[in-house]
């Protein structure tokens, strides 16, 4: 049973998150919210909510710009390739599963291909000029096993 008083659930987020966050789920399952230590509570679920859009962000980049060298260096495709495009694909779907973070990754598309075009760029030595301007896929089509369709 929790006894902590707020100052020392302060000082609990700042030494232990894990129990921190025991601590609050046992003070809700109680009903003892007015012991709840809001203020790092707050600071928690924005930083989830924060860190889960980023890995959002970094799984559609990557998974574009191997979709990228796989479409535009035939040649040069590779095991490695189309294993990252799926194990992306997969966990980005996973991620999705949220209706929240489907809105946040077709938002994001836009951002997400540019980012990719750099890592295309990087990683094939190709010119931007090689691929198109704007993302010529939508989320469900980076999304589908047909992406890497021969």
């Amino acid at each position: 049973m929790i006894t902590k008083t707020t100052e020392t659930l302060a000082e609990l987020y700042e030494t232990d998150e894990s129990a921190w966050l025991e601590a609050m789920a046992e003070l809700i399952r109680d009903g003892r919210l007015s012991e709840l230590d809001y203020h790092h509570l707050q600071e928690h679920l924005e930083d989830m909510a924060l860190r889960d859009r980023k890995k959002v962000e970094s799984r559609q980049a990557i998974l574009i710009a191997h979709v990228l060298q796989w479409t535009y260096q035939p040649e040069n495709r590779t095991a490695s390739w189309r294993g990252t495009i799926i194990v992306q694909r997969y966990k980005l779907t996973k991620l999705l599963e949220s209706g929240t973070l489907r809105k946040h990754a077709e938002s994001s598309l836009v951002d997400s291909y540019a980012d990719a075009v750099d890592m295309a760029m990087e990683e094939t030595k190709l010119s931007a000029a090689t691929f198109p301007p704007e993302c010529p896929w939508t989320l469900e089509q980076l999304l589908a096993a047909e992406m890497l369709a021969d």
